[in-house]
């Protein structure tokens, strides 16, 4: 079997993807005059009982969650069913994060026919998002983003 069979095509592996996904995410909130912070650690639970969870970028001031995914649709332009539930995943750690906290879901902006990852993950899955959650995409190309809820 091929290793790189899953590899993001033009891109050296997915971890660079992703870092390099939250590098330019980083630079778009400093344009906006919000300096964020790798790896930034919150307390998270459903009870009393909390534990720490690490973010992929936050800040205490303002106090905001941001959650990157560079995920896209397969090659044969399906819905990658795995990344949906790292999706859903991130909802739920929003869900249980402080409520002080503005919560961010950054997405890179890519589209099957005419329609965005994003846009199909809110028809098919919002009801898992908590309110007050922002998802936005952001497009490489031209480095600008846009709030989708």
């Amino acid at each position: 079997m091929d290793i790189n069979n899953f590899q993001r095509v033009g891109s050296v592996s997915n971890a660079h993807a992703g870092n390099d996904f939250e590098a330019a995410t980083q630079s778009f909130f400093a344009t906006q005059g919000v300096a964020l912070t790798k790896n930034f650690s919150v307390p998270v639970g459903v009870g009393e009982t909390k534990k720490l969870h690490r973010f992929d970028l936050g800040s205490e001031d303002p106090p905001v969650l941001v959650e990157c995914k560079s995920h896209t649709w397969t090659q044969g332009g399906n819905m990658p069913s795995a990344k949906m539930t790292v999706w859903n995943e991130a909802m739920y750690y929003f869900h249980v994060a402080p409520s002080s906290y503005r919560k961010i879901f950054f997405v890179l902006k890519h589209y099957r026919k005419e329609q965005s990852l994003a846009a199909y993950y809110l028809k098919t899955h919002g009801h898992l998002v908590p309110s007050g959650v922002e998802i936005w995409e952001y497009d490489l190309e031209s480095a600008s983003g846009e709030r989708l809820r």
